[in-house]
């Protein structure tokens, strides 16, 4: 008996349409390996309805007043809150995530994140009027920018299209949205929600590949390019952009070091950080996957990290016990699995190196120590559940392997020391610092990192800024 499956299609202008070619591509459940949908794979055609669709959406949808648009967004978080199960279910199949985590750990921070950018949207404030020349009073307007055109990426489909849409429609722009190609249910469910509450065109989505989003990013339309995904992938997003000097914001890739001293609270520290670089199966640009412990500590830190891993469980999406599920995609497998196999001989595997089970695309939790700051596996982004441990000297040293990769998105110090962790959080190169933690998030704090892990900030207020732009006017007093 072959079983239906399920058929997604885009959202242009209020309207569930398949690609105007009928092209489709397959999505798989990476819990289980299998086919269970089809998405469009648009193309020029689709993107150009749907840049048209937003570009009319436009005019009224900047002109509402920043309370009708606080309302509509705070009638998006209600109900998603309202249909978080069936987003729930959509994001598991999407992904293989657990269940009861993604219901705990995404949805909330989700509706609270929307919830926030619908307070900003209240908050467009500029300087003070005032007289900078005799007989000239000088004004600044904030403005959207327009419509804007953002990729999501597979790691937190939905997360991530909260962080890319809610800020833009906030601020008065329209969007369309482009999931990734793996991960497009929980994104066209949005849709299926968002339907009923905002004007039609003010929100799109388009599914596609990367062909789909090279087209949205080098269509005349967009004011704005919005991306989180790799460094080629972001790389190639500015330089299509630049072609008609679109606004770009980039959040890429990520090499977190975390940083623990001899004082560090060794228990908290081996438990927070197993967590940390583990959860989401390690695919998280801030993951805690590259750790630097003082030579003092650093055999018993890897002996009881190597035991956390040990205890760390990975399987289906409804087992309660499970921290993590499997790897996006097959090529993400191979990837995790490649970074093993070429690991050199110094580099010793403490804990995992295998994948797990022959369905799905599982991998176990991995621990590998006694690397040196040139291994390709301590300067490139495994994303991934392997967690890299390097010993160091002293405080000068550890800072040099810190920032000695080509990211800077995020960081965490682990001592007692304040005046150690203070000079650490000035000294690390990195859009973020935690001290004795590491990867939570707040939606009044901005996200976001410095060298190839691109620029603009994501949540916070100026992530909202992000999105607007500001005009001069100047008006004589004289009539």
């Amino acid at each position: 008996m072959t079983t239906e499956l399920r058929r997604l299609r885009n959202y242009i202008g209020g309207e569930f349409k398949d690609a105007a070619d009928g092209r489709t591509t397959e999505v798989v459940n990476p819990a289980t390996g299998e086919v269970y949908a089809t998405a469009p794979l648009s193309g020029q055609a689709d993107v150009d309805a749907a840049m048209a669709a937003a570009a009319a959406a436009f005019p009224g949808w900047r002109d509402t007043t920043p309370s009708e648009r606080q309302k509509a967004l705070l009638k998006i978080a209600d109900a998603f809150e309202a249909r978080a199960e069936e987003l729930v279910a959509a994001e598991s199949e999407n992904t293989g995530k657990p269940l009861g985590l993604t219901a705990s750990e995404e949805l909330p921070p989700m509706v609270d994140q929307i919830r926030f950018f619908a307070g900003a949207a209240r908050l467009l404030e500029g300087r003070s009027a005032g007289e900078y020349m005799d007989g000239m009073t000088s004004i600044i307007r904030r403005e959207p920018v327009g419509v804007c055109a953002q990729v999501a990426p597979w790691n937190y489909p939905m997360m991530m299209a909260v962080w890319k849409f809610a800020p833009a429609i906030a601020a008065g722009n329209t969007v369309v949205l482009k999931p990734s190609d793996t991960t497009p249910a929980s994104t066209v469910l949005m849709a299926e929600i968002i339907d009923s509450i905002l004007p039609k065109g003010v929100f799109n989505v388009v599914c596609g590949d990367r062909e789909t989003g090279k087209a949205m990013v080098e269509h005349s339309t967009p004011a704005m390019a919005s991306i989180t995904g790799s460094v080629r992938a972001g790389m190639q997003v500015a330089e299509s952009a630049s072609k008609d000097v679109k606004r770009v914001h980039l959040e890429l890739g990520g090499k977190a070091p975390v940083v623990v001293f001899e004082d560090a609270d060794l228990a908290k520290a081996v438990e927070d950080i197993a967590v940390a670089g583990y959860f989401n199966a390690g695919q998280d640009c801030t993951a805690a996957t590259r750790v630097l412990v003082h030579e003092s500590i650093h055999d018993e830190f890897v002996a009881a990290l190597a035991k956390a891993a040990t205890e760390t469980k990975t399987g289906q999406p409804d087992d309660e016990d499970v921290l993590y599920g499997p790897l996006n995609n097959p090529n993400q497998l191979k990837q995790v699995a490649g970074f093993i196999e070429r690991l050199p001989a110094h580099a010793k595997v403490e804990a995992g190196g295998h994948r797990v089970g022959d369905k799905g695309f599982f991998y176990a939790p991995t621990v590998v120590s006694g690397l040196k700051q040139d291994d390709e596996i301590i300067q490139n982004e495994v994303f991934g559940p392997v967690i890299t441990v390097q010993s160091f000297s002293d405080e000068s040293q550890a800072l040099e392997y810190a920032n000695g990769v080509e990211f800077a998105l995020a960081s965490s110090v682990w001592t007692k020391d304040h005046g150690r962790a203070m000079r650490m959080s000035k000294n690390l190169d990195f859009g973020c610092v935690w001290i004795n933690t590491h990867i939570p998030l707040v939606a009044e704090m901005p996200h976001g990192g410095f060298k190839k892990s691109g620029y603009g900030k994501d949540l916070s207020a100026y992530g909202f800024e992000d999105y607007t732009r500001i005009k001069h006017v100047m008006t004589s007093l004289d009539g």
